[in-house]
């Protein structure tokens, strides 16, 4: 056992027997493991209903292919990422009355699949209905 080993050993001891804590710096003890990287939130978008990007980052483009169906293509991998969708109004240009929902998915690597609903409205589309959305993707 090296001198500085041994140093450790006995100052450790010490802490233990007064009750205090003892903090090693020596090299001996290896290497700290590598944190976990922080969650980004590497895209996000402001959606009208016509299907229209009002701002956004990450977004390269929107498809508007039906009532309340928009396909979102991300500039990166979305593959691994969390998903998060919410209905808002765009300075009152929202449509729908009463209750409504969202649905988000991915579609493949970088395209995610937007689903927007007004399930209580009293119109024909009692569905699917236009509806201006946010959403955020966090990757990590």
């Amino acid at each position: 056992m090296n001198k500085s080993a041994r140093t450790a050993l006995v100052l450790g001891a010490a802490a233990l027997v007064l009750g205090g804590a003892f903090v090693s710096t020596s090299a001996a003890a290896g290497p700290a493991a590598p944190k976990a990287p922080a969650a980004v939130t590497s895209s996000w978008a402001k959606v009208s209903a016509n299907g229209a990007l009002l701002a956004g980052q990450g977004i390269t483009g929107i498809n508007k292919f039906g009532r309340g169906r928009y396909n979102l293509t991300t500039s990166g991998d979305i593959s691994n990422c969390a998903l998060n969708g919410t209905l808002n109004t765009n300075g009152g240009s929202d449509p729908g009355p009463g209750s409504s929902s969202i649905l988000v998915g991915a579609v493949s690597g970088n395209t995610l699949f937007v689903r927007t609903a007004t399930p209580s409205s009293t119109s024909p589309y009692t569905v699917d209905d236009d509806r201006p959305f946010s959403l955020s993707i966090t990757c990590y």
